[in-house]
């Protein structure tokens, strides 16, 4: 079974548009769990332009599921992750004016990097991940930093689904996924996938997880409601 972690980004966007609390970040988070999620991602920018790190703390308290914070593990990040303690951290080497993530780490390059804030987190008791484009050799680099799990970065395999070529679409991701199975890496995914493109993914990924869905789940929702579109995905997932 593959869980389904739900992101919440997108209703904090929605709230600080109108600088109020609508919609409540709390009661949105309890109702997506009791519609089923198996896990709550956020994942805090250091403009805060829509998760705010007070509300890594305050979900913190309420969150029933397994709890992921994404980020670049600048020293502010790293400081909230170990003073909320997650079930999971998720590394992401996005830029401070990034509009979205739009590349997997080089765990070659910045090996020497992870692998010290790895050790951090994982003396504290926090599961780690590391976000990676599907590139068997970025996957076997990443064991070597210590991490428990791989997230594979799915944009290039959505945009290739969306205009036909689902077998050319998922191929590097197949292998990737056979890479981490390998070397004993736990495996996870997220960007752009959807109720269209996330069922052909899930069949062909060995061992897959988590998903982590937050922009696709909510653009969907506006149409055919929040509680319908987690079973949907659950349901696919399955």
């Amino acid at each position: 079974m593959t869980k389904l972690s739900v992101n919440i980004n997108k209703l904090a966007t929605l709230r600080n548009s109108r600088g109020g609390n609508v919609p409540n970040l709390i009661t949105s988070t309890q109702d997506i769990e009791s519609f089923g999620a198996e896990g709550i991602t956020i994942h805090p920018r250091p403009d805060e332009r829509h998760i705010r790190y007070q509300d890594a703390r305050d979900l913190k308290k309420i969150v029933t599921t397994e709890f992921n914070i994404e980020g670049n593990p600048v020293p502010k990040f790293i400081d909230l992750v170990l003073e909320v303690k997650p079930t999971q951290v998720t590394l992401v080497p996005d830029a401070e004016d990034a509009i979205t993530s739009n590349a997997g780490w080089d765990t070659i390059k910045h090996k020497d990097f992870l692998i010290d804030v790895i050790n951090t987190f994982k003396e504290n008791g926090i599961r780690t991940s590391i976000f990676v484009d599907p590139d068997p050799k970025m996957v076997e680099a990443a064991a070597l930093t210590g991490t428990d799990r791989v997230e594979l970065y799915t944009e290039s395999y959505a945009h290739e689904f969306a205009i036909g070529n689902k077998e050319t679409a998922v191929e590097p991701f197949v292998k990737a996924a056979e890479a981490a199975n390998k070397v004993g890496l736990g495996l996870n995914a997220g960007h752009d996938l959807s109720l269209d493109n996330i069922q052909f993914f899930k069949q062909h990924i060995p061992n897959l997880l988590e998903v982590s869905i937050g922009h696709a789940l909510i653009c969907e929702s506006l149409y055919l409601g929040l509680e319908n579109v987690i079973n949907l995905y659950l349901h696919r997932l399955k």
